[in-house]
């Protein structure tokens, strides 16, 4: 596919059906506290709760009669496995999901709500990966990797062509940054739509392999998956980093407390329901908020599958 205007509109076309057009909201009393004006992209309304219905969907939607006979298959802490699972419940195909074990139960269950046929495995990505290759080999099922597949980054990125097609004249787009494919699929968007709009992300301190990466050139993984932002506990992909390092403006780490209060905020002054990953990009905002002064930032709210039995605050 040659990434123009033309065929990334394509994408949102091919997936509007089975998404939700997710609304854009403001808040004066959150502006006021960073200085611009923020428009938040809210895709925890989206179907299951999170953007990666969007990729799910479109990479699902690419798969030929006979691929779809014999499933899909992806590994996911939570979101994609929730997206994977939906998207082919929609599609009358099977789903199966790699999870860790310490994956929050409010996603366990969703994913078993939609019909997906979870494994659990051990908190890391090689056992989540290791898992996901046997499935794929003992069923036949065409394995969806949550962020590092073009398909995917592609569909991610809807949610910005959404915001731009309503806001042309931001100056910068916030995503946080996990797995990569939010970030590409945003940053390509931006690029093509957003009439000079910068695309920049947040990443928590703890586990910050994409800024690091960024600055060393190269993939860097994490040794540790320690933040409460369990939906970035995972590392870049070889499609999606030359996409990031082509397109994004910077990443921004943010510290766990940092996360936590951006989190609080949210919930207390718009009265909505994120996940602590979803927070991490307004987290960055703040926190470098003079960069941001009487600018206009959209912010992508990625997900609301909050565990409200382990609350951070």
């Amino acid at each position: 596919m040659t990434l123009n205007k033309e065929t990334l509109t394509q994408v949102h076309t091919a997936i509007e059906p089975y998404i939700h057009r997710t609304p854009i909201l403001t808040s004066q009393s959150i502006d006021a506290i960073v200085g611009c004006q923020l428009y938040f992209k809210c895709e925890n309304f989206q179907k299951m709760g999170a953007f990666k219905m969007r990729g799910a969907t479109y990479a699902a939607l690419q798969l030929s009669d006979e691929q779809r006979s014999k499933g899909i298959v992806t590994h996911s802490s939570g979101n994609m496995a929730q997206a994977v699972s939906l998207a082919a419940k929609s599609l009358g195909i099977p789903a199966y999901i790699v999870m860790p074990e310490n994956a929050p139960q409010v996603k366990k269950d969703a994913v078993a709500g939609y019909g997906g046929i979870i494994t659990e495995v051990a908190s890391n990505v090689k056992a989540r990966e290791a898992a996901a290759d046997i499935i794929a080999a003992e069923k036949g099922a065409h394995f969806i990797h949550p962020s590092n597949d073009m398909d995917v980054i592609l569909g991610q990125g809807t949610a910005a062509y959404e915001l731009l097609s309503v806001h042309d004249d931001l100056d910068y787009i916030c995503t946080p940054v996990g797995g990569g494919g939010l970030l590409a699929g945003t940053a390509m968007y931006a690029f093509h739509f957003g009439n000079g709009c910068k695309t920049i992300a947040g990443e928590p301190l703890n586990v910050n392999d994409a800024y690091r990466s960024l600055e060393a050139g190269v993939i860097l993984e994490n040794e540790t998956s320690d933040t409460v932002a369990d939906g970035l506990r995972t590392h870049l992909g070889y499609i999606n980093f030359p996409i990031i390092q082509k397109y994004v403006d910077k990443i921004i780490c943010v510290e766990e407390d940092e996360i936590v209060s951006a989190m609080k905020l949210i919930w207390e002054r718009m009265k909505i329901i994120i996940e602590p990953s979803c927070a991490v990009p307004l987290a960055a905002v703040i926190k470098e908020k003079e960069s941001f002064k009487n600018l206009k930032v959209g912010v992508i709210l990625s997900g609301g599958n909050v565990d409200l039995n382990n609350l951070p605050f």
